[in-house]
């Protein structure tokens, strides 16, 4: 057990201590460098770019640089820049169009760096002139177009100002990549106050037309409907007293049933009625029950003998 925890601590000591520091001397003397995927070393010395490194993997530096590989990290530089691809996004350019309308356009842009050298010793600050570049692209190419070329043609806008950067901006070790007008909008808030409330008169007015429209619709159906209905009715009102007087005639031809018929009705209707009726017991004086009926109701009662 003594030997195997030994063992452990020497290698771990080896591996994760002594190795890394070896390594690192290694690296401070220059015999060897590693380059990372999209990423590019630049050795300067005394002012002159004596080797550039901008493929991935490990490189030993005396088959590169000769002796200058000992010096190399001590009088000299090693410039490493990422050469990833970026992007950027500038918002609210302002332009104008044909019609003199203030417009904004955010437009989306992508850069890497396609030179190394340019880019560390032509231009100071590549980044802030590419983004300058672009914008003032942005302003001359996109000013005093129509407003609704402005609107809807965003990727023949976008193509100019590729096409009006790029030169420029690969002097500068900058190349730039996809270019796409995300945004156009009003800058105007007047403008805009206007347009909302046009837009809102426009939906009122719409709005009431299809409400109107579908109130003449249920207009027409209905007056459709009560026009079919009174034709049916005055059919039906035209055709009831034929039904009627024929059922009468076939009814007159038995007196016995026509006088019974009629009786019913007649007593149906009093018994619908209003009026009060007093029964008079048979051979009575009508005369005096009638008076005393008459004092106790003004109203006059309908006498029935029975």
């Amino acid at each position: 057990m003594t030997n195997f925890f030994l063992s452990a601590f020497v290698s771990f000591v080896g591996f994760f201590i002594l190795v890394p520091l070896i390594l690192g001397l290694a690296r401070v003397l220059g015999l060897y460098a590693v380059v990372q995927e999209r990423h590019c070393h630049v050795y300067v010395l005394f002012g002159k770019v004596i080797a550039i490194l901008d493929e991935p993997g490990l490189y030993f530096l005396f088959g590169r640089l000769g002796w200058r590989a000992l010096i190399i990290n001590w009088l000299g530089q090693c410039h490493i820049i990422d050469m990833r691809l970026d992007q950027e996004y500038l918002r609210s350019q302002p332009v104008n169009s044909e019609e003199g309308a203030p417009m904004g356009i955010g437009i989306w842009y992508e850069m890497y760096i396609s030179d190394p050298v340019a880019f560390l010793f032509k231009n100071t600050d590549p980044r802030g002139s590419l983004r300058a570049n672009v914008s003032n692209s942005t302003v001359r190419c996109l000013s005093n177009l129509p407003l609704a070329d402005m609107l809807v043609n965003r990727h023949s806008m976008s193509q100019t100002v590729r096409l009006e950067v790029s030169p420029k901006s690969h002097e500068w070790g900058y190349k730039l990549g996809s270019v796409y007008i995300r945004k156009v909008h009003f800058r105007d808030q007047g403008m805009i106050r206007q347009i909302e409330s046009k837009v809102v008169n426009r939906l009122r007015q719409v709005t009431a037309a299809i409400r109107q429209d579908g109130t003449n619709q249920v207009s027409i159906i209905a007056s459709t409907a009560e026009r079919e209905a009174a034709i049916e009715f005055a059919k039906a009102g035209a055709v009831r007293p034929q039904i009627v007087g024929a059922v009468l005639e076939e009814i007159s031809r038995d007196s016995e049933v026509s006088e019974a018929m009629f009786e019913i009705l007649e007593i149906h209707r009093i018994i619908e009625g209003q009026a009060r009726i007093t029964l008079l017991p048979e051979n009575r004086m009508v005369l005096a029950d009638y008076l005393a009926a008459r004092s106790e109701s003004k109203a006059p009662p309908t006498l029935i003998k029975t």
